[in-house]
């Protein structure tokens, strides 16, 4: 089996209020990546979320890489995913380079996935069928305290049994700590609540905040600090009942050794575009397994339940809607687990028809 050819695509999904719209609607751009092989198969993936300013040079790096697969075998993940670094410009993985062999990784899977008529969690390791999703592009640190309170009870009320709220805007402590106990309030004390801070805090800040944070029943906090902040990171973790949650910005496999390391994080996320693909995300939910700690993921839901599912430390996986309009059906979500499809590959399919009204006019 042979890379015949392959197909890209971009595409403006629009979007409600993110951490970094200002409280307004905006757009989710991504690349479509299709990969045909000579016996009929068809693999799917995506890159994306970058600046908009970057979409056309990450198109273009697409593009770029899959033109040096033609005759490849896709079966042989790990020798592309190396391969396609090194011809990258070799160095530490990031950015663009990065983002675009994550998502051609994703479509070798698929393709991997329906050669085998397996789901991908069956091929990569098959733990389990359904693993816990929390709601997580819902409740930003825009919104004001009425409107958190009553966007949680919505969230309840459609089924969620975990949800993310986010912190690290406020001027003073006591402002940060309302928007903790109208959200436990809102929910009631059986419902999991995680928090992200998206790096807003310094260390201080997030020890002194984090303690008065522990009597609500906080199930992690988020990025408190910069990601970069491994020694600081490893100072909050010591002083707080809390778990810290962290990964999400690092690219590449390397910076998940220096955390675990480093004791700076109880909760290892990882995201499926900086990490380097599901090849190199499933590494780095090993090693954390070495570790004794949980694996949770960062975007990419219909993806990562996958991964999630096929690790024994896999804990929880992000719902966050911005992709969904890409594929034919949403992830199932069910008493709060997302269910894992029974089709082969990704189980996905992407909507043809929203593809074409949403194409990138850029």
């Amino acid at each position: 089996m042979k890379i015949a050819n392959y197909q890209t695509g971009v595409v403006s999904v629009p979007r409600e209020e993110g951490p970094l719209t200002g409280g307004v609607g905006s757009q989710a751009e991504f690349v479509t990546i299709k990969i045909r092989t000579d016996n009929g198969i068809e693999g799917i993936g995506y890159s994306g979320f970058a600046s908009s300013l970057m979409l056309k040079a990450l198109k273009a790096s697409v593009d770029a890489l899959l033109e040096q697969l033609i005759g490849e075998d896709p079966r042989n993940n790990e020798r592309i995913n190396e391969h396609l670094r090194i011809i990258a410009g070799g160095g530490a993985p990031s950015g663009l380079v990065t983002r675009a062999i994550s998502g051609i990784d994703v479509a070798l899977w698929d393709i991997k996935g329906k050669h085998s008529s397996q789901p991908l969690y069956k091929l990569l390791g098959g733990y389990q069928d359904q693993v816990p999703a929390y709601a997580s592009g819902y409740l930003w640190r825009t919104y004001d305290l009425d409107r958190l309170a009553t966007t949680a009870e919505k969230l309840v009320n459609q089924g969620f049994r975990a949800m993310k709220f986010r912190m690290g805007a406020e001027d003073t402590a006591d402002k940060e700590i309302a928007r903790m106990k109208i959200m436990r309030e809102a929910v009631g004390p059986d419902i999991t609540l995680m928090l992200d801070i998206n790096q807003g805090w310094d260390v201080n800040t997030a020890i002194n905040i984090g303690k008065e944070l522990a009597q609500y029943d906080l199930y992690w906090l988020e990025d408190p600090v910069n990601h970069q902040d491994y020694q600081g990171l490893s100072r909050i973790a010591d002083k707080l009942v809390t778990p810290i949650a962290a990964g999400e910005y690092h690219y590449g496999i390397e910076p998940f050794r220096t955390m675990l390391e480093n004791r700076s994080i109880d909760i290892v996320m990882v995201d499926l575009l900086r990490a380097g693909g599901i090849t190199q995300w499933m590494k780095v939910a090993h090693m954390a397994e070495a570790y004794n700690l949980p694996v949770v993921s960062h975007l990419a839901t219909e993806i990562l339940g996958h991964g999630i599912a096929a690790c024994p430390n896999g804990q929880w996986v992000e719902h966050m809607p911005w992709t969904f309009a890409m594929f034919t059906e949403e992830p199932l979500i069910q008493e709060g687990r997302m269910v894992l499809p029974s089709g082969p590959g990704l189980g996905l399919e992407f909507d043809e028809e929203n593809l074409i009204r949403y194409k990138h006019q850029g």
